[in-house]
């Protein structure tokens, strides 16, 4: 008798990224990793890291869904120096990297998908996303695209590989306010702007609201702040 597939886990699916480019930490794992085991609206979460590596990618986002069965994805990143929460509309067909990955690989403007769309949206509601962190006090953005790295990458396999119903996108985290005070102890060679950073806690925050949404939760407004 052949054995019987092992049943796919139903949940909501988190993934963040190992360290890279001399960081010594990455507060999308950070996040990732907390949220890893919670429940949101009643529905098991569970986080994966991936690693910093395009050639390893595709194999490690194939093992995460032969496990999951996720019925929302967000995908989470560093964005270094950018001072706030940044949600991404857009993934590119592109792999045009500005740094090497953890492998030492320094991809020049290689497509990801050689018969693939040149972009795709995010499945995530963005506007709704962008609104409830404003109203809470948490600084967000809309970006037109996730880049040219490993971010971008990861969101347009994940668009490809989950289906169309599935809500799914991507959101830039920056600097936790640790790393920017290590940062700090190296000689300032960069301009402020550079250290831009926040709180474990808001970024966890801002990454469960975006969690709730996606699930289909309505949040109550807050109250005044005055």
């Amino acid at each position: 008798m052949a054995a019987s597939r092992t049943k796919r886990q139903r949940a909501a699916l988190v993934t963040g990224f190992e360290t890279f480019g001399g960081h010594a930490l990455n507060p999308s794992a950070a996040v990732t990793e907390r949220l890893d085991g919670a429940r949101i609206l009643g529905t098991a979460v569970v986080g994966r890291i991936l690693p910093v590596d395009l050639e390893r990618l595709d194999g490690a986002i194939a093992a995460i869904l032969g496990e999951i069965d996720p019925v929302a994805v967000i995908n989470l990143g560093l964005a270094a120096g950018e001072p706030v929460v940044r949600l991404e509309r857009v993934a590119l067909n592109l792999a045009a990297f500005e740094i090497p990955d953890n492998a030492g690989r320094l991809v020049e403007e290689r497509p990801l998908e050689r018969k693939g769309a040149a972009a795709l949206w995010s499945r995530l509601d963005l506007p709704a996303i962008r609104r409830a962190l404003l109203d809470r006090g948490i600084p967000v953005r809309l970006s037109s695209t996730a880049g040219n790295y490993l971010c971008n990458a990861a969101m347009y396999r994940f668009l490809r590989a989950v289906p169309a119903a599935v809500p799914c996108g991507f959101i830039h985290l920056p600097y936790l306010r640790a790393q920017v005070a290590a940062l700090l102890e190296e000689p300032v060679t960069r301009e402020l702007g550079h250290y831009a950073s926040m709180e474990f806690p808001t970024l966890r925050r801002a990454v469960e609201i975006a969690l709730e949404i996606s699930l289909g939760g309505r949040l109550r407004m807050p109250r005044s702040r005055a």
